[in-house]
């Protein structure tokens, strides 16, 4: 993420760095360090959302969106899965299309840890299986499914509020081609999954 920030102007952070890097800053909490944790952040994001019947009158690159979808965690034992499973499951359902399909995706890595989590959540691989997506540069830009080319919560900030849109604007970005450096070629079908109340 810190690679990916490096390259977004809009990022707060960003950096070539090593693991030895991010093991070797201050420790916050075992085994979380400085460089894994998601600065506080200023910023503010904005989008605008037409029916189809205005649409037909923007002159502008419209993004699609196939589905959005809210979840909450239940205790309830016969509900399988927590929220980024259920909501991204349901997801794929509305829009037709599966984990697979992807062309890149922006998660909520408020902590490094939480990224390889969603990776299992969102069904970008099985459970157990998130931190070999990292070994084998999958999720780096020019991977198989690039994750957080924004350089993501860690890298780009984190302004809470304006969290969730700043990764909608990264997503919009690829799809219009209008990334930089960062663009994913031929970038198609984008994910964003956010966490928070």
């Amino acid at each position: 993420n810190y690679r990916h920030g490096a390259a977004n102007p809009l990022a707060q952070f960003g950096a070539q760095v090593t693991a030895a890097d991010v093991l070797a800053s201050r420790a916050i909490i075992d085994p979380l360090t400085l460089m894994m944790c998601s600065p506080f952040s200023d910023g503010a994001a904005a989008a605008v959302l037409v029916s189809g019947e205005m649409l037909e009158r923007c002159t502008g690159r419209p993004v699609e969106v196939l589905a959005s979808v809210i979840a909450s965690g239940s205790r309830d034992p016969k509900v399988e899965g927590n929220a980024v499973v259920k909501a991204s499951r349901r997801a794929y359902e509305i829009a037709g299309v599966g984990p697979a399909d992807l062309s890149m995706v922006e998660v909520h890595d408020a902590v490094a840890p939480a990224e390889v989590w969603e990776y299992e959540d969102l069904g970008l691989v099985a459970v157990g299986d998130g931190p070999k997506l990292v070994a084998e540069g999958a999720t780096s830009l020019g991977g198989r499914i690039p994750v957080n080319p924004s350089g993501g919560l860690v890298a780009r900030g984190h302004p809470i509020g304006a969290t969730g849109l700043g990764q909608i604007h990264e997503a919009v970005c690829q799809l219009r081609g209008q990334a930089g450096v960062r663009q994913i070629p031929d970038a198609r079908l984008a994910l964003t999954q956010n966490a928070g109340g």
